[in-house]
């Protein structure tokens, strides 16, 4: 799972069906794989956002 979503994260671009089939073998349904993807997508999009806007860390 940390795979994918490090790939997900990191390369978005190469992601293929042979990663979801990876997910599926490891034990993982359809809807925790959506669920992975969208908590990813979330983040990245959350961190990208925070980084545009120059939001500081809190200390």
């Amino acid at each position: 799972m940390l795979e994918y979503a490090v790939k997900l994260t990191l390369e978005p671009w190469s992601m293929t069906e042979e990663d979801v089939r990876r997910l599926r073998d490891a034990g993982f349904e359809d809807a925790d794989i959506l669920d992975i993807s969208q908590i990813t997508g979330y983040f990245a999009f959350v961190n990208r956002l925070a980084d545009g806007l120059g939001v500081e860390l809190e200390s």
